[in-house]
């Protein structure tokens, strides 16, 4: 459906969160919550709210913040590999609201790699849209496959930081040249006019160091390689 996204978004925004449960594994307080509207569920999705957040070193409170900038990022560059997601108050407070992915949770990104050599374009969009976020923490987990074969990406709490520090499980096409529609996408990010959505939750030096990369990976030309070996996430599932 063609308006399954704005629906989506609509919902996230109107309906009431009621908690069902929380999300087993998650270093942050993670809710699975019902989207409730009239007293009937209408979907589900994953409430991140920001009391729930542990301090970190190296990324300042608002992870919340970075979940909705990774979708906005996803759907200006045409990717669509993030769930709607947005901002808004719940039951805890502010926090990032996002689309629950039905999904065959027996599947990962080492699994989808292995087994669906039909996913693969996708699955190096994956490794294009984790340089320009910056992502630090794409494990095989954070990938999905729904019922109709897409692919999603979930959380993207650590992603944008302006200091690179890319950790991601996906470099199986490393040093691959950029397939045209990806140097038409990071050509795009490049002039700046992507961006203008993430203003109000990145800072000005995020900002710019988000061009940064993609003019960095455009002039390179090719998927970047990883000759440390050290720049994956742990645990990687």
């Amino acid at each position: 459906m063609h308006d399954a996204p704005a629906r989506r978004l609509e919902l996230l925004a109107a309906a009431e969160l009621a908690i069902e449960a929380r999300m087993p594994w998650s270093s942050n307080a993670t809710f699975f919550v019902h989207l409730v509207v009239d007293g009937a569920v209408e979907g589900q999705a994953i409430y991140k709210p920001l009391r729930g957040e542990r301090p970190l070193w190296d990324f300042p409170a608002g992870l919340y913040r970075r979940e909705v900038a990774a979708y906005r990022l996803s759907e200006a560059m045409g990717l669509h590999l993030v769930p709607p997601t947005i901002v808004r108050d719940g039951p805890l407070g502010e926090g990032s609201v996002q689309w629950y992915v039905d999904a065959d949770h027996e599947q990962h990104y080492f699994s989808i790699h292995e087994s669906r050599p039909d996913l693969h374009d996708r699955l190096r969009d994956f490794a294009v849209f984790d340089v320009v976020a910056n992502n630090t923490d794409r494990k095989s987990g954070h990938v999905l496959v729904d019922s109709d074969d897409h692919l999603w990406g979930i959380d993207h709490g650590l992603c944008f930081a302006a200091e690179f520090k890319l950790r991601t499980v996906v470099w199986e096409f490393a040093g691959e040249p950029l397939a045209p529609r990806h140097r038409a996408m990071l050509a795009s990010v490049a002039e700046g006019s992507l961006t203008d959505d993430l203003c109000e939750l990145l800072s000005p030096d995020e900002l710019a160091a988000l061009v940064e990369r993609a003019e960095h990976l455009l002039h390179l030309g090719r998927l970047p390689t990883d000759p440390t070996g050290r720049r994956y996430p742990w645990p990687l599932v």
